[in-house]
């Protein structure tokens, strides 16, 4: 009797419990990603990592979705946030072993590079000047294919990496030294 009592109770919960439609289940149109040097995923021992949203151009203009001039958080979403395992260099500027927010100011054929100590952060509407930790500004190229889907990769070079960043025609190298 108490088998059968229990096997009515879940199988009442199983009827009873809400059920989730498709149409109900929501997909984010820009997913997370992550970038990590080494990228190698049988190496654990990483030296950076850099977790972001990738947003589609969907027949827009990058000029108008990363406008000159203004902070843009890398991405969609929450803004990028990129963690250091050990101290490194953004360019020539030490930055010490921690998770930072990272954003971009594109202006034109260079955009600035900006390590924030704000974490958690939705978008570019909170950044605060005040809380970089570093900042480079680095030349951007022009190719000639387009990337549809925003996206980050690291390409070891001697003392570190640089990160490759690739959204519509615009190319951008980010230098991390150890």
């Amino acid at each position: 009797m108490k088998k059968f009592f229990m096997t009515a109770m879940v199988a009442l919960a199983f009827v009873a419990a809400p059920s989730v439609n498709a149409q109900d289940f929501n997909v984010d149109k820009s997913p997370m990603d992550q970038a990590a040097f080494p990228s190698n995923y049988k190496e654990s021992n990483k030296l950076v990592k850099v977790t972001y949203s990738r947003p589609q151009l969907k027949e827009r203009e990058l000029s108008k979705l990363a406008p000159d001039g203004k902070v843009w958080r890398l991405g969609a979403n929450e803004a990028a946030e990129i963690t250091l395992y050990k101290d490194m260099k953004l360019g020539t500027t030490p930055v010490k072993a921690g998770t930072y927010t990272m954003y971009a100011m594109p202006n034109g054929a260079e955009w600035t590079i900006i390590l924030n100590s704000d974490l958690n952060v939705w978008g570019s509407y909170f950044y605060k000047e005040a809380n970089d930790v570093a900042r480079i500004t680095v030349p951007v190229t022009q190719a000639d294919d387009a990337i549809e889907y925003f996206g980050m990769e690291f390409m070891p070079v001697d003392q570190g990496a640089h990160l490759h960043m690739a959204w519509g025609n615009a190319r951008v190298e980010v230098p991390f030294y150890n």
